[in-house]
């Protein structure tokens, strides 16, 4: 088969070895990357180094060629640290990130000052989480001396997913940076920005079996919500989760507070959630073996299925009276 012109002239240069730009494979190409950019940040450092030998007296009399220095600087770390970022080098991104942040700080430029630490914690993020939480509290403390409360609480959750990943799973760390989170944005009067922060405070609060502080959350939450039209139907939920840590200490103070809930929320009566902690109690107060305890929870999931922390609850109430059927 006779191939077109162009073909043929293809084919010329192959055999002839005369293609203008010789083929690397992907991992030599990420090498030279890598190189590049480790060159920026050695000069980075350099200039870094020389400004700030000229930094004092007769930098502030004579002029700010320090202050160019440092810009050039930043430049070529943030340079580097792309650089070192396609070619999926994080210690090394983040570590060019970080030193801009802290240039940054040096010509009290603070709003790029958190912007790099963000950088450097998302960098650093892929492995190594504590030294993401590390850059992440520099860029709160710019946020909070700003006065920038509600970014400084986004900051803080960020900060708190962190720490509930693996391989970190420092619970009680994310929960101090969730209770931080709702105090900043509950000052900011960010009460929707506060409550996603408060129920996984609540929901961490009662797998420590710190019931009292769970019950506090959750029905606060709950009668905001059955205070507000427009969020009324989430009251259920949380009415419920309230109910499921009433149940946890005593039966009697659960039956108690369904009165309650339903005096606040009267549509809460006519849910699934309030039925079913009603056949529980029953179940509790009449029947030893647990079988009417199952056969309720049965009936619930038959319509669907609860979430996996209200299955948890049940099944330590269940473990309580004896038995170990999984819930779940």
């Amino acid at each position: 088969m006779r191939h077109g012109k162009a073909d043929d002239e293809t084919e010329c240069l192959f055999k002839v070895g005369t293609l203008p730009v010789p083929f690397k494979s992907p991992s030599k190409m990420a090498s030279a990357e890598e190189q590049q950019a480790q060159k920026l940040m050695a000069e980075a450092d350099k200039k870094s180094a020389s400004a700030t030998k000229t930094t004092g007296f007769i930098s502030g009399v004579f002029g700010g060629s320090s202050s160019g220095k440092i810009d050039d600087a930043i430049e070529l770390y943030c340079k580097a640290a792309n650089i070192f970022k396609m070619a999926k080098n994080w210690s090394d991104s983040g570590t060019c990130s970080l030193k801009a942040a802290h240039l940054y700080q040096r010509i009290n430029n603070k709003l790029e000052a958190f912007s790099k630490f963000t950088d450097a914690s998302n960098a650093f993020k892929k492995n190594d989480p504590q030294k993401a939480i590390e850059c992440l509290k520099q860029a709160v403390a710019i946020q909070t001396e700003m006065g920038r409360f509600s970014m400084a609480a986004k900051t803080l959750v960020s900060m708190a997913e962190i720490c509930e990943a693996e391989p970190l799973r420092d619970i009680p760390q994310a929960v101090g940076y969730y209770e931080k989170a709702t105090d900043y944005y509950q000052g900011e009067e960010s009460k929707s920005q506060a409550q996603p922060c408060m129920l996984k405070v609540a929901q961490y609060a009662a797998e420590r079996e710190e019931y009292g502080k769970a019950i506090e959350i959750f029905e606060q939450v709950a009668e905001r919500c059955a205070a507000n039209p427009m969020l009324k139907s989430g009251a259920k939920e949380y009415f419920f989760k309230a109910s499921l840590c009433q149940l946890s200490v005593d039966p009697l103070n659960a039956g108690q507070a369904l009165a309650r809930y339903i005096g606040t929320c009267p549509a809460f009566q006519d849910t699934r959630e309030y039925k079913l902690m009603k056949a529980l109690l029953g179940a509790l107060d009449g029947d030893p073996d647990g079988d009417a305890f199952d056969a309720a929870l049965k009936a619930y999931d038959e319509v669907g299925r609860m979430d996996g922390w209200a299955a948890g609850m049940l099944q330590r109430v269940k473990r309580r009276m004896g038995g170990d059927s999984d819930l779940t």
